[in-house]
């Protein structure tokens, strides 16, 4: 799987806060020796879903218990956000992925938790792993698939397996559809909210974008689709802008594979400055979709948007979240905003969309002008934080689908 499960990003003070304060105590915390290099792995699973939990397997140098515990706790609320029926878990193994024994250590890892694998986890690619990488080592430890839970959950794994690999191959205008339904999301959940605040309407609006990846890259190519002008977008060497309008299709057929701009192909009247001067461009939508703790207090009062729309990982700091909101400007969460990738698998496991993009962005869409408008609706009427409005629903959706989903005897 790609970028299915689970944000990119390595834990910060402030993030774990944000998403601790949210959270019951996980159900599982599992710490690994490995028997021949005395390396650790971990795995949490933080919620339950009809017995399932789900969330990405982690390969880093230096990964610890407590940064794959904040992962686990953000898929429990991207998956009740969405109404994805599994809980959240997350899996890290202390190691580099380059170095030579890297893959044996995880499949050690991997062949020891074996009976979780083969009865609740349902794992995929995160920071450190490929879908290449995590197949041989599954085949290695003896389990068919690292979603081999999920498709067992699904009724018929053949089927389900069929259409998770016909997903991944799915391409669109040249681009594997897995590398824009995220964004696409991002897109849907920044229109739903304009709607919800009578922001206007989007050919009238303006938006400024970090990071042109995958991510940042499909909620550009859709914000400007929707009509938005996009007037700045930032990667790793600056800021490029023009306030009548970034030819985002022009930039993205230029990008390189690591989501840098072109400068040869900026058109008359784009203009280059520093790599924060996304942060207080003119515009009514700021999508900030590269690092965590992009947003942070001492930046955070140059903001001029009305709405942030969360594609990265825990972009923006708690402190500053508060000073936003003490602005009016809004904050459209991660957990909501950024999970359409994750949705999207789910989906082709469960069947609940057929492998196409039809299928895919119409589900999607969807969802995101259900999720967000009904977090932003309780926020106001409780006179929270959208943050703390989502998360409630997302904890009571997960604890509903967690109930209606065990057999009768156990509910009496």
């Amino acid at each position: 799987m790609r970028r299915s499960f689970g944000p990119p990003s390595p834990p910060e003070p402030a993030a774990q806060s944000i998403i601790r304060s949210h959270m019951p105590e996980p159900i599982l915390r599992l710490t690994w020796t490995d028997p021949e290099t005395g390396r650790h792995g971990y795995a949490v699973v933080d919620t339950l879903v009809g017995g399932v939990a789900a969330g990405g397997t982690r390969l880093r140098a230096g990964v610890s218990l407590a940064e794959v515990e904040r992962l686990a706790h953000a898929m429990s609320l991207k998956n009740g956000s969405l109404g994805i029926p599994s809980g959240g878990a997350k899996l890290g193994v202390d190691a580099d992925p380059s170095e030579p024994d890297a893959q044996a250590i995880l499949t050690r890892f991997v062949r020891h938790l074996k009976p979780l694998f083969e009865t609740m986890l349902v794992t995929g690619e995160d920071m450190g792993t490929t879908p290449a990488l995590l197949a041989s080592v599954f085949r290695d430890a003896g389990i068919d698939s690292s979603l081999h839970a999920g498709l067992v959950r699904s009724g018929d794994p053949a089927a389900a397996l069929a259409r998770v690999a016909q997903g991944l191959t799915i391409e669109e205008e040249g681009v594997a559809l897995v590398d824009l339904v995220g964004g696409f999301g991002v897109a849907e959940a920044a229109l739903a909210a304009v709607e919800h605040l009578g922001l206007g309407e989007a050919a009238g609006l303006r938006a400024s974008i970090q990071g042109f990846g995958s991510m940042g890259g499909s909620s550009a190519r859709y914000l400007a689709r929707a009509g938005v002008r996009v007037v700045a977008i930032a990667d790793v060497h600056g800021t490029v802008s023009n306030p009548n309008g970034l030819d985002v299709e022009q930039l993205l057929r230029a990008r390189s594979a690591g989501g840098d701009i072109d400068r040869s192909s900026l058109g008359a009247g784009d203009v280059q400055a520093g790599t924060d001067a996304w942060l207080g461009a003119e515009a009514e939508i700021l999508v900030p979709a590269a690092v965590a703790d992009a947003i942070d207090e001492a930046n955070c009062d140059r903001v001029r948007a009305r709405l942030v729309v969360e594609a990265a990982n825990i972009p923006t700091t708690s402190a500053a979240e508060r000073r936003l909101r003490e602005r009016d400007v809004t904050v459209v969460p991660d957990f909501i905003a950024n999970a359409g990738t994750n949705a999207y698998l789910w989906w082709l496991v469960l069947g609940e969309i057929e492998p196409t993009v039809a299928s895919s962005f119409e589900a999607i869409g969807r969802t995101m002008r259900a999720a967000v408008p009904a977090a932003l609706r309780l926020a106001a009427e409780q006179g929270r934080s959208p943050r703390d409005a989502a998360a409630e629903l997302a904890l009571a959706r997960l604890a509903e689908m967690a109930r209606t989903s065990e057999p009768a005897a156990a509910r009496v």
